[in-house]
């Protein structure tokens, strides 16, 4: 008999415990963050602790819905599609503030919902001829939600954040295209090159789009370039000479499978196919992936815009140009050959790097949010049989720049001054946009707790 009693008080104990902790975790989340080693506490409500696979889901139609735009138009996108869900989930939640300020929720509205209707909204709004299979996807993605009113409560948010969003982006400068003519051929001026249009060098007209977060394209405008009679610009006209010609024996195989893959693979492409991968081992609440994802993807095009700006700002020939005419810049460390390219050289000039923007953003931003050691693949289908494994973020970024001087098409400083240039991008929307609620006026911690 004591010994049934003993037991049966053991059986209490222990619910009893187990009830405690539940509780416990009911009402705070610990979250430890990988970027900056500090813990956060912070209170869970509902819709706090809803979950993110819904945001990842409608990345990934992002992406695939603009195809094969080209990059900067591509980033422009991919951040109105990602900005206008966080404001959506954002206004349902009340974590961070808003973007717009403008949109409102009744309470107990559905994030999911709303995630879905706003990345819906944006990409029909954008692309209209794939209406009927983003109708259908959105179709499917509701019917995991259950009916009632808190799920047409979410839509109508969602509706309301895509109108917005796409309202904000209207005569932001992105059409009409403008080109630029060399107005001459002095040495490190940028020449046409292979491929050009009949008008000259493309996105002339990129410095002038209104940027997401930063407050103009010139405000992280690029420090001048090398001059060219110096021992760094001798140094890496060098280093391209040697590795980056088609015809290269010093390129190893590893370094022409990534000018190959980063050639096919566009920065919103790659970066948000990174960050699928990480949000896909952590399953965090909706609201804290919708905004790493919209300011991951401003920052892609922020960087974009800022160094289009650095790029017709100081107009700087390609190697393409520069290596034919090495007997011209001055330099007596820099001998003439002919060269041609691994890759197709890009109708604009050559400094700062654009794919060295974009990761500097999109890493600064991805760091922050959630450490440096991941285990990422990256492909893409245009680089068939190329498949590279990473554990680091910072590996990802070396690889662009090597891809960039192995393919023939970018000095080294051009990638240098490239990262710079968007991690200074990234760190600013970090540290502006998006802040928690809860966070003081004057404190710099972690804005992704």
């Amino acid at each position: 008999m004591k010994k049934n009693l003993r037991r049966a008080f053991a059986l209490v104990m222990v619910l009893g415990i187990m009830m405690a902790l539940a509780a416990v975790w009911e009402a705070t989340r610990v979250r430890a963050h990988e970027g900056n080693g500090e813990n956060s506490v912070r209170t869970a409500s509902p819709s706090s602790i809803t979950s993110d696979a819904i945001v990842v889901q409608w990345n990934e139609i992002a992406v695939t819905t603009i195809g094969a735009q080209p990059p900067f138009p591509s980033t422009r996108y991919m951040a109105t599609v990602q900005v206008a869900v966080f404001e959506a989930v954002n206004a349902i939640t009340g974590d961070y503030e808003p973007y717009l300020g403008t949109i409102s929720a009744p309470p107990g509205a559905s994030t999911e919902a709303a995630a879905v209707a706003a990345a819906h909204g944006v990409l029909k709004a954008f692309f209209p001829a794939q209406g009927a299979t983003l109708d259908q996807q959105r179709v499917d993605s509701l019917a995991t939600i259950p009916d009632g009113q808190a799920k047409n409560d979410g839509i109508a948010v969602g509706e309301t954040a895509a109108a917005a969003m796409v309202a904000n982006r209207a005569n932001d400068g992105s059409a009409p295209p403008q080109f630029h003519t060399p107005p001459n051929s002095d040495p490190y001026e940028w020449q046409t090159t292979a491929g050009c249009p009949a008008g000259g060098g493309v996105f002339k007209h990129w410095p002038n789009v209104k940027p997401f977060g930063v407050e103009s394209s010139s405000q992280f405008r690029a420090d001048p370039p090398p001059k060219l009679t110096g021992g760094k610009y001798a140094r890496d006209y060098n280093e391209v000479q040697a590795v980056g010609e088609i015809n290269s024996i010093l390129r190893p195989q590893d370094r022409a499978d990534v000018a190959r893959l980063y050639a096919a693979q566009p920065p919103h492409y790659g970066w948000n196919s990174v960050l699928r991968q990480i949000a896909s081992t952590r399953h965090d609440d909706i609201t804290r992936t919708a905004r790493i994802a919209a300011v991951m993807n401003m920052s892609l095009s922020d960087a974009h815009i800022t160094v289009f700006e650095s790029k017709y700002f100081y107009r700087t020939w390609r190697p393409v140009t520069a290596i034919p005419r090495g007997d011209e810049d001055g330099n007596p460390r820099t001998v003439p050959t002919p060269f041609t390219p691994y890759i197709l050289t890009p109708c604009f000039p050559g400094y700062p790097s654009a794919h060295g923007a974009g990761g500097g953003a999109a890493l600064a931003v991805l760091e922050r949010a959630y450490g440096p050691r991941h285990l990422i693949t990256m492909s893409h289908p245009n680089a068939p049989g190329i498949v590279i494994h990473y554990t680091n973020l910072r590996e990802i970024i070396d690889d662009v720049s090597d891809a960039r001087v192995f393919g023939g098409i970018h000095f080294r400083y051009d990638q240098d001054a490239g990262e710079r240039q968007g991690r200074e991008v990234g760190r600013y929307n970090n540290r502006n946009s998006f802040r928690r609620v809860d966070d003081d006026e004057d404190d710099d911690s972690d804005p992704f707790r």
